[in-house]
């Protein structure tokens, strides 16, 4: 009996104490946090492509989407996809963590990219400019560099 008591008092003790620890935060969180806070888009020579990146970075779809025709195509890896769904979905979850390289006078960005369900790789946004002074096309992919 005095045994059912003291292992009684002991699961109470160790309940409590499970219940007082504060969970840990993940320091890739952090890391990738303060990238994003310092990235530096000035490398992006194109003053209307790096308004973009910077609502991309933001979240701010309705910002994005301004800077393109309302019929504008997409590819990713060279696939047609619905350029629309794309922002409404990836906006605000996708971000670059990096800008390694700019090309075609600030049209082609390239860089390290994060996604909530692929994780971290490279790639690259190339923007297309019409003739209505909008983006017609973005190609988006992994980048080879």
């Amino acid at each position: 009996m005095p045994y059912k008591c003291l292992i009684t008092l002991l699961a109470m003790i160790l309940s409590l104490v499970a219940c007082g620890q504060k969970p840990q935060r993940s320091a890739s969180n952090t890391s990738i946090h303060k990238t994003e806070q310092t990235m530096d888009l000035s490398k992006i020579t194109n003053e209307q492509a790096r308004q973009a990146i910077e609502a991309w970075q933001q979240g701010d779809s309705t910002s994005f989407l301004s800077f393109f025709v309302a019929n504008a195509r997409l590819t990713d890896d060279g696939h047609p996809r619905d350029f629309a769904n794309f922002v409404k979905t990836a906006c605000g979850h996708e971000r670059f963590t990096s800008i390694d390289k700019v090309e075609n006078n600030g049209f082609d960005i390239y860089g390290n990219f994060h996604t909530e369900s692929w994780g971290d790789f490279r790639t690259f946004f190339k923007f297309q400019l019409g003739k209505e002074g909008k983006f017609e096309r973005l190609d988006i992919g992994q980048a080879k560099y």
